[in-house]
């Protein structure tokens, strides 16, 4: 175990050349950040994810109700034992030649037996209440740790010129601020990590999935190796717009529907700003050039770097999907499913018959395909 330790603790990969863990223990004139100090996100994570529940209870839900947002779920599917049958053992997705055979053995129509199973794939999704609280909760804590952030920044030198991040580099002291933004954030992705199993289900999950674990050991590494500076400055820019599409989504969920397109429109101009202009030219610029003028590469460098090449991919992803929807608004007037979507998040209504114009409750305006589901969080 000891020789096992010693590999990942290799000086030579973590530390610039001619560096050393010795140097860079605690003192009383400096604190650096220490490994260790990472064991407090687990109990603040779990203190996060019971701060939620108390606030979605307490807070949010009184807040629907204050909207008219009702708890009322889909419509339930008439009991049967055969579909339900079917159902739980077979498929929820029917193809033409079951339905046909269900017809006849159950003397209904094909378009009934559809509309059964529509309406039983329904029951088994959140009810918009749901869906607001969670929303809220997300709202609510991106709005505090964004503003937490800007505020911390706006006083550091490094927010007004990024070579701040290295000079000196690694024998940056960490502040009480630093600290504790880094450890909040930190604790916020073990959170989501954990709820996200049990939070609701979006057709993206692999992707969120990978994002959370990209982000924690992003978070994790740029602190044991002291890049906090720099980190701080991803955090708050890839903060800087998931506040705002949950906003959008809390106004879609209670039907304020110029708010919530003019919401997303906001959100869509900062996402895209900050992670496809501002992110790449202004951030990753200071951590490839940089700090290969000021530092000089070595193995962790290049990791931290792939590792901020792999978040700019996903913010890429994400881009082209807010851009797809954008497009689609703009040629037809309305969007499309997102691809994106929660897989709770809109129910499977009945088509019209030809000829009939649709209810105008049941037509997806302006943004709504995309605000029920979105990209991050930012997440981040």
């Amino acid at each position: 175990m000891a020789g096992i330790l010693a590999w990942f603790w290799n000086e030579r990969f973590w530390l610039p050349h001619n560096v050393t863990w010795a140097d860079l223990k605690n003192t009383e004139e400096a604190t650096f950040p220490q490994a260790e100090d990472l064991y407090l996100a687990f109990p603040l994570a779990f203190c996060i994810f019971m701060v939620r529940l108390l606030f979605e209870r307490f807070i949010a839900k009184p807040c629907a109700i204050a909207l008219n947002i009702q708890a009322n779920g889909p419509q339930i599917a008439q009991p049967n034992a055969i579909l339900e049958k079917v159902f739980t053992a077979i498929t929820k997705h029917p193809d033409e030649k079951r339905l046909e055979g269900l017809s006849k053995q159950l003397d209904w129509d094909v378009r009934s037996i559809q509309r059964w199973f529509r309406q039983r794939r329904n029951q088994e999704k959140p009810s918009t209440l749901t869906r607001f609280c969670e929303s809220m909760w997300r709202f609510s804590f991106y709005l505090y740790v964004f503003t937490y952030g800007v505020r911390f920044l706006k006083k550091t030198p490094w927010l007004w010129n990024t070579r701040h991040c290295w000079y000196n580099y690694p024998y940056q002291p960490l502040t009480t601020d630093l600290h504790y933004y880094y450890i909040l954030e930190l604790s916020f992705y073990w959170s989501l990590m954990f709820s996200q199993f049990t939070d609701i289900k979006r057709k993206d999950f692999g992707i969120m999935f990978l994002h959370h674990l990209v982000s924690i050991f992003l978070i994790t590494f740029s602190y044991v190796n002291n890049m906090a500076r720099v980190g701080t400055l991803v955090l708050c820019l890839h903060d800087s717009a998931d506040a705002l599409l949950e906003a959008a989504k809390m106004a879609n969920y209670a039907k304020f529907q110029k708010i919530c397109d003019l919401l997303f429109v906001m959100f869509a101009m900062v996402f895209i700003t900050t992670r496809l202009g501002i992110f790449p030219l202004w951030v990753l610029n200071s951590t490839l050039f940089e700090s290969w003028e000021i530092v000089g590469p070595y193995p962790s460098w290049w990791v931290f770097n792939l590792l901020l090449l792999l978040i700019q991919g996903l913010n890429c992803f994400w881009s082209y999907l807010i851009i797809k929807i954008a497009c689609k608004a703009i040629s037809k007037g309305k969007v499309s499913k997102d691809d994106r979507s929660d897989i709770e998040s809109s129910s499977d209504e009945d088509p019209e018959p030809p000829g009939k114009k649709p209810h105008p409750a049941a037509t997806t305006n302006g943004t709504n395909g995309y605000l029920l589901s979105g990209p991050c969080s930012a997440d981040d």
